[in-house]
């Protein structure tokens, strides 16, 4: 496609990839006829990966970030989503590197349209490509409008809420001047919520769709991770035999090997599981998973931790079910992600970790229950969670 220009969606599911030669954060706006978002949950982006038929799949890989909408889960008040780019080095731009958006059925994988903007200068965030309603209808349309001011810029122009800088303090001994400067003209600050979350100032407890970056100073933070899951009855003392289990994907989604307590360890070794019903220190892990990251082969994007109920109990019957990172050498708990409910089945993915193009991984809470009994029944919904 030409910029402007515009193509019917012959399918109800697209996923929109978004690549350039430098790395970036993809985000998508769900807006009214109005042209706004109805409120900051319509803003899906690498922090809130999840929002109404649209999702956020963090780059892995081979495989870049994205963002996939689902026309027909829809709000009936959402008429467009758009879909944006911004650079992930916050002092470079998009001059001579302009990105390129490819439109592809979610479900086959086909690529229905593609679109590369023209010669972009300044620009630091982009809005990319649009799919909107047309009557009964869906399209796509090649838009390329540049931003200077980055995504916090982007969020403003739709309505989401963007926190102003702080007004610097006034010097303790400012000296008069006969005529005052000129007040310096300043950026909206990205909010908190669009900041990349990364372990530079300690644990980070997540929320359900929170993510948190395995970096610390701009460096990956450590190499070999364990992650600890435990959960308790819900009462009367009675036992609830749960199992963890972690499955490894390769950047097309397909399941590559499962670490559960009939198979402790896989990959030689680079992830390894603790066996069935071992309670760990501190607050006492049910189970644990030890991941050594640099061992992992490279064509392992993304792991998926999950606890089924072989028994057939459903999480109804428990409480207090967790998941939490640790630092595998020394024991210190870097992240902590806490299910505020239980629902009545008998499976829950509870976390990933996913490879970014750029190397990094990224732990996402998600805590979506399943009927599931085993790992083999969970790899199908973890696989659609990624």
């Amino acid at each position: 496609m030409t910029q402007g220009g515009n193509a019917p969606l012959t399918t109800a599911r697209v996923t929109v990839e978004v690549t350039a030669p430098k790395a970036l954060d993809v985000s998508g706006l769900l807006l009214t006829e109005a042209g706004k978002v109805r409120s900051d949950a319509d803003f899906v982006f690498f922090n809130a990966p999840n929002g109404p038929g649209v999702t956020h799949r963090p780059a892995a890989g081979s495989t870049p970030d994205a963002i996939t909408v689902d026309t027909g889960s829809l709000p009936s008040e959402i008429s467009k989503v758009v879909v944006t780019a911004s650079l992930d080095d916050a002092g470079a731009t998009f001059a001579g590197t302009e990105p390129t958006a490819t439109v592809r059925d979610a479900d086959s994988g086909a690529v229905l349209v593609t679109f590369t903007p023209p010669r972009l200068t300044r620009e630091t965030a982009l809005v990319v490509v649009e799919v909107y309603r047309r009557g009964d209808s869906w399209k796509v349309r090649a838009v390329g409008q540049g931003y200077d001011n980055g995504l916090a810029g982007i969020a403003t122009d739709f309505g989401v809420s963007v926190e102003e800088p702080a007004a610097p303090a006034p010097a303790a001994a400012a000296q008069a001047a006969p005529t005052a400067p000129p007040k310096p003209v300043t950026p909206p600050a990205v909010p908190a919520s669009l900041t990349k979350v990364t372990l530079d100032k300690g644990r980070v407890s997540l929320t359900k769709g929170g993510s948190v970056s395995l970096e610390k100073n701009g460096k990956p933070f450590l190499s070999s991770v364990r992650m600890g899951l435990g959960w308790e009855p819900a009462g009367r003392g009675r036992n609830i035999d749960l199992d963890a289990s972690c499955l490894a994907f390769d950047a097309q989604r397909n399941k590559l090997e499962t670490a559960w307590f009939m198979k402790l360890s896989i990959f030689n070794g680079a992830i390894a599981h603790s066996g069935d019903n071992l309670t760990g220190e501190g607050a006492g892990d049910d189970e644990a998973i030890t991941v050594h990251l640099d061992g992992l082969p490279p064509e392992v994007c993304g792991l998926v931790f999950v606890v089924n109920s072989f028994s057939g109990q459903k999480f109804t019957d428990v409480k207090n079910a967790y998941c939490r990172l640790l630092d595998a050498g020394t024991g210190q708990e870097l992240v902590r992600f806490d299910l505020t409910q239980s629902e009545p089945h008998t499976g829950v993915v509870m976390c990933k970790l996913v490879r970014q193009f750029s190397g990094e991984w990224v732990m996402t809470a998600i805590g979506e229950y399943v009927n599931a009994k085993t790992a083999r029944a969970m790899a199908k919904p973890a696989a659609a969670m990624l």
